[in-house]
């Protein structure tokens, strides 16, 4: 059968780049899923973008559909007729809809049941009869962060759509798009290409948009981007830490991207080098230029989308941009320097936090207390005065004109500031790492001042934002209580902090008055959390309920436990002992209205393997207990190793449920008694 190439290309105004990598993620799922539904073979499916324009390729399409045979299943047979073999309605009625006779109808036996069935044999269109729709279909389907009404108030798109192309081969593909209809032209590069290309056939369109300094492929750009960036390297004896989020922005803000570089006033290099890179970065999509020390030179690279004659001319325009917003955080730091960073603080009393929960500076001194707290709780008494000026300074900055101005700086700037007013390094480092980590997988504090600081914040956040009954839904977390329960748990794992958090929210709860229901729900919640976080460390399920159920209140700890039980998982005598747990409890639950002795009687042991288990609980009950609360993960798995034979070998051996009375009431004491051994640990039959 022949093939042709198709074109279809939605012209747009300039496209926002955020919306670009699902767009395309979308357009070719749409595609694929539009062409098996028609029934029409084709080769491979191309989606490529520039900011004004999206554009499907698809090689080696058929020009006829496949045939296609369709099965439906009607009543069952002892329905569809009677007794004497005549159609009932049931039958006539569905053959009718499928525009049969009943003599026409197939049967096929289903799971025992005889069904009528109707098999309709479709033949193929042509596929240019079938694009228009298919088409169509593609472009309706495609959505967006946000979408805007232009001329035709019965459509939405990202930006207004401006031209439609589609050929199948040579010929025009017939769609419309509100109160646009597809033809065969296109445009160009908006300043240096032409403004209506004719393409004969879709084959021509790469080439024409070559021509045009369109560069439709999106890795191409990002290919010329990097490209230029070594090259300006090189001239400047430079390094560029390029942002793989800054760079695919670049990609697709340009349909020819230049880049170039600038330079700017040595004397701005005094202010905050995260200031810097933030107005170069956010503001202007410009990559910041590092020595090789990785300290900030006067440079910046920028990605023009236009050739001018002269780049100076460019350069020069970029440089006055920047300059402007330079001028503007100098003024901002001078100005925030003046100012004394108690007074900062103080004025956090005109602050609404939350407006059941006070004003931030209601908030900050809780967190000092509970900072305090911490800090005793951990043994650290040497640090609390610096613990307690970091937990008094901890949010002045969220004052300052720098962080009115640049929110992102939060943090930064309180320890820039700290640092000019003569505090301790300490203690200005953990006014930036009150905040870290910012994100699953970010950087953790380096300083423990910062790690409590930040551990007391985020605590005290939980617990408040549950007083008030706005705690996380299955679909809304607008104070990030799962991310601060998650950050709280990874400084304790990656600092290796043995903290009681049980202890913890009880000590925040205490200045909110938090009911006792609230605060088991607070527990529940951090355990969920917990459990989530350890399994995503790779833990397996068995480890992870096991340790949590003996030592949640740790995290820490409750690690340590997942980690030494993991080594044994796969191991016959663990899965011995989880068979085991299982049996006893199910024993027992059977055997619960009968009058179990609360001691074992020696003399009523009969076999040696009931004998060898009760030796086994009597020896390792104590070692079991004292690992426990020593935190010896390895000597409580030695135990529970030794444990596993003995009573695998019980159940092997002995009947539970014995005809005596007396020997079946001393065997269930036993087995009370290794119920009460495994829940020192936790329900082994949890893990089945």
């Amino acid at each position: 059968m022949s093939v042709k190439d198709l074109l279809f290309e939605i012209g747009t105004e300039e496209i926002p780049a955020r919306f670009m990598p699902k767009a395309l993620e979308d357009l070719k799922a749409y595609a694929e899923e539009e062409f098996a539904a028609s029934h029409v073979n084709h080769g491979e499916i191309i989606t490529e973008c520039t900011p004004r324009r999206l554009a499907l390729y698809v090689k080696d399409v058929e020009e006829s559909q496949q045939d296609s045979v369709e099965s439906f299943r009607g009543p069952a047979v002892k329905v569809a007729f009677d007794i004497d073999g005549n159609p009932t309605k049931a039958a006539e009625g569905f053959a009718r809809g499928k525009g049969l006779a009943v003599g026409d109808l197939g049967r096929k036996d289903i799971n025992g049941i005889e069904y009528l069935f109707a098999e309709i044999s479709t033949k193929g269109q042509k596929t240019e009869d079938i694009l228009p729709s298919l088409l169509t279909n593609v472009i309706n389907r495609l959505s967006f962060g946000k979408s805007m009404y232009w001329a035709d108030p019965s459509v939405r798109f990202a930006r207004p759509v401006r031209w439609l192309t589609a050929l199948f081969g040579s010929e025009v593909v017939p769609v419309t798009f509100g109160k646009i209809t597809s033809g065969r032209t296109t445009r160009g590069h908006r300043f240096m290409g032409s403004q209506e290309i004719t393409l004969a056939c879709a084959g021509d369109y790469e080439k024409a948009m070559a021509d045009n300094f369109v560069v439709i492929d999106p890795a191409k750009r990002s290919q010329m981007i990097l490209y230029g960036i070594r090259k300006i390297e090189q001239e400047l004896g430079a390094k560029v830490d390029v942002d793989p989020t800054l760079l695919e922005e670049n990609v697709h803000l340009n349909e020819y991207p230049l880049p170039f570089y600038g330079s700017f006033d040595k004397a701005f290099l005094e202010i905050p080098q995260e200031v810097l890179i933030l107005s170069m970065a956010k503001n202007q999509r410009y990559f910041p230029v590092q020595d090789a020390n990785g300290k900030l030179m006067p440079y910046f690279i920028g990605v023009s989308n236009n050739r001018a004659e002269n780049m100076q001319v460019v350069r020069e325009g970029n440089e006055r941009v920047l300059r402007a917003r330079l001028y503007d955080a100098a003024f901002f730091w001078k100005e925030d320097l003046q100012k004394s960073i108690d007074a900062m603080a103080d004025e956090l009393k005109n602050i609404t936090y939350q407006e059941q929960l006070g004003s931030v500076y209601d908030k900050v001194c809780k967190v000092k207390a509970l900072a305090l707290k911490l800090t005793d709780m951990l043994g650290m008494d040497c640090i609390k005065a610096d613990v307690d000026r970091a937990a008094t300074l901890a949010k002045f900055d969220t004052v300052s004109s720098m962080v009115y101005e640049f929110v992102e700086v939060l943090g930064v700037m309180a320890r820039e500031y700290a640092k000019k007013a003569g505090e301790k390094e300490d203690v200005a480092n953990a006014l930036y790492e009150q905040y870290l980590p910012a994100y699953a997988g970010d950087v953790l504090p380096s300083c423990i001042i910062g790690a409590i600081l930040g551990i007391a914040e985020r605590a005290n956040t939980i617990v408040s934002i549950f007083k008030i009954g706005l705690e996380p839904t299955s679909s809304q977390d607008p104070y990030g209580l799962r991310r601060a329960a998650r950050c709280i748990n990874e400084i304790i794992l990656g600092l290796k902090l043995d903290i009681n958090v049980k202890e913890l929210m009880a000590e925040a709860a205490k200045p909110l008055g938090l009911a006792d229901e609230t605060l088991a729900k607070i527990n529940d919640f951090l355990y969920q959390r917990l459990q989530v976080q350890f399994k995503e460390k790779g833990l397996s399920h068995e480890a992870v309920v096991l340790a949590l159920q003996t030592i949640a209140e740790r995290p820490l700890q409750a690690y340590a436990m997942a980690e030494t039980l993991q080594k044994f998982t796969g191991e016959e005598w663990f899965a011995e002992l989880i068979t085991a747990a299982v049996r006893v409890k199910n024993i027992l639950a059977k055997a619960e209205g009968e009058n179990i002795p609360t001691e074992i009687n020696c003399s009523k042991l009969v076999a040696d393997a009931e004998k060898a288990f009760a030796k086994a609980l009597d020896d390792l009950t104590v070692p079991a207990e004292l690992a426990i609360k020593a935190c010896d993960w390895e000597k409580l798995a030695s135990t529970l190793a030794q444990l596993a034979p003995v009573i695998a070998k019980f159940f092997e051996d002995v009947l539970v449920m014995d005809k005596d009375p007396e020997i079946r009431a001393n065997r269930l004491a036993l087995l009370a008694k290794s119920q009460s051994f495994f829940m020192l640990i936790g329900d082994f039959s949890l893990l089945k």
